[in-house]
């Protein structure tokens, strides 16, 4: 196993995650051959219905899986040139007729580690009830689950299967999420496979093989009580992502809050005390860029050293000190950015949980929160 895992001591309920989280370069290379092998039957499927100029595609998931939308609507939507909405599963079950307003033509597409939470599944059937044409790409990680389940036999639909390594049997999703990740920017978006998954394959290994193992130690040493991540565009998505592996893989013991650098100023920057730490994902984007490095700035004259953390593709504008970087290749967009940067929130969640005593595998042991969402009622909608 890569350095920066192999370290950890054995036994200490993390034998899953830990493999997850290292498994990722892999993986990314098997996701793309599968997406190559489906691109012909993906482009006849998708083709007719984004060529409709009032289309409209919608992200779809709950949790980690909802956060993937988020990363993905800004670049799917300049590459397309449709509207591309991010909207979970969550608040189409509660308001279905709100979110699907305008009877246009819809790609929805979901994500889902294992497809049986109860709101996978009924926010396929609501859009089914409330738009007159929609079609369903299911990316998805359990062949077995009821959503592949039901929506292989659909004509409306096509299942993107990820490799079956790729359904996390840890309680948070690393791997999936990022399988998930990578399989829609490959189907949807503007990427080369081969090159591209090859490129992003090279700096996950930099993390996961130790790149970044001591800046990761002196913010694990300062033991923050509270993290705090920043990201704009695509990355604030990733910054919502990175807050819940915090707060999953610690048992809610460690406070996590996400924002963009400019809404963090109105209200949420409150949170902020000596044992936060802050860590801002630095755009790519040359006019976004300047946004993040201000914060970056306003926060580091405010908080004691080593308290804000900027993770970035380059280092210009940039510190050396208490910078992390990525090494993308140059000009990559922030959602492609963002595969290879969720990977050192993943350990920088993993670290804090067992610097706790946690079990990462099982961080709520008594089982008031569930790897796969138990205890939601659907209830039927009305009629009209």
């Amino acid at each position: 196993m890569n350095h920066a895992l192999s370290t950890l001591p054995p036994d200490t309920g993390a034998e899953h995650t830990v493999a997850e989280i290292a498994q990722q370069p892999a993986l990314w290379r098997e996701v793309g051959r599968i997406v190559t092998a489906e691109r012909t039957a993906l482009d006849n499927f998708l083709g007719p219905l984004l060529a409709a100029e009032n289309a409209r595609i919608v992200l779809t998931g709950a949790g980690t899986s909802g956060f993937a939308g988020e990363v993905l609507r800004t670049a799917l939507s300049g590459h397309l040139a449709r509207r591309v909405d991010a909207v979970a599963t969550t608040d189409i079950v509660a308001d279905p007729r709100g979110c699907f307003v305008e009877d246009v033509p819809t790609l929805l597409v979901s994500f889902a580690r294992s497809g049986d939470s109860p709101e996978s599944v009924a926010a396929t059937d609501l859009a089914d009830r409330c738009l007159s044409h929609v079609a369903h790409l299911v990316i998805t990680c359990n062949g077995k689950g009821r959503l592949a389940r039901e929506h292989g036999r659909k004509t409306a639909s096509r299942v993107l299967l990820m490799p079956v390594a790729a359904n996390d049997q840890g309680f948070a999703m690393t791997s999936s999420f990022t399988c998930m990740l990578l399989a829609a920017l490959l189907a949807l978006g503007p990427h080369a496979t081969a090159d591209f998954v090859g490129e992003l394959v090279h700096a996950a290994e930099h993390i996961t093989g130790g790149g970044l193992d001591r800046k990761l130690n002196a913010l694990l040493a300062r033991a923050p009580q509270r993290l705090v991540y920043l990201g704009s565009g695509a990355l604030k998505g990733l910054a919502q992502e990175s807050a819940l592996k915090v707060l999953e893989l610690t048992g809610g013991a460690v406070v996590a809050a996400a924002d963009s650098p400019l809404g963090f100023r109105h209200g949420p920057k409150a949170v902020l005390t000596e044992d936060t730490a802050v860590v801002v994902y630095v755009s790519n984007n040359p006019y976004t860029r300047r946004y993040d490095l201000d914060i970056v700035a306003e926060l580091r004259a405010a908080l004691p050293p080593g308290g804000v953390i900027a993770i970035a593709a380059r280092p210009d504008g940039l510190a050396q000190d208490d910078t992390w970087i990525v090494p993308v290749p140059e000009g990559v967009d922030d959602a492609a950015f963002a595969l290879p940067a969720v990977l050192c929130a993943q350990l920088i969640a993993l670290r804090a949980s067992l610097s706790r005593g946690i079990r990462p595998d099982n961080p709520f042991p008594s089982g008031e929160v569930n790897r796969v969402v138990q205890g939601v009622t659907v209830h039927p909608l009305p009629n009209g």
